[in-house]
């Protein structure tokens, strides 16, 4: 039982010291949200991400400070997606989506944002579009990408 006096990123630490996990794996990752109860999934993700150990997803959710960031992310996330449907695993697949729609209400809030330069909210309007597309149809996403980048002209818009 953790003791209460001491912060998140504490018990994080001294979890990571003693079990010393060469990953952030489906195990790692609940066996975290139980002892640090009543942490955050976000939070936990944030401060995991900045270990820089390997996140195995769906528990690394979606990465989105860039077109590249995103693609990879949502990418791994299909890999994942399907894992779970071809297993017969409609909760963790289930999950993932959860992941994805997350992330695409992220970028819609940061497109309205007035804090953000308009360069900026275009492209978070842009990864919410992406993140559409992959919700809609993810088996499609891969062609669809490649597709709107050689549009583009670019690797990214």
């Amino acid at each position: 039982m953790p003791l209460r006096s001491k912060n998140v990123k504490q018990q994080l630490r001294e979890y990571l010291e003693a079990e010393q996990p060469p990953a952030i794996t489906g195990e790692v990752w609940h066996n975290l949200l139980a002892r640090l109860a009543p942490v955050t999934e976000s939070y936990l993700r944030e401060l995991l991400r900045a270990t820089g150990l390997p996140f195995d997803q769906p528990w690394a959710g979606i990465r989105q400070h860039t077109f590249e960031e995103l693609e990879q992310s949502l990418a791994e996330m299909l890999a994942a997606y399907d894992a779970a449907t071809k297993a017969g695993d409609p909760s963790q697949a289930q999950y993932c989506r959860r992941q994805v729609i997350a992330a695409k209400e992220r970028a819609r809030f940061l497109a309205r944002s007035p804090k953000l330069s308009d360069d900026r909210r275009e492209q978070k309007a842009e990864m919410a579009a992406w993140m559409l597309i992959w919700l809609e149809t993810p088996e499609i996403f891969p062609v669809w990408v490649d597709a709107r980048k050689k549009a583009a002209g670019n690797p990214a818009p």
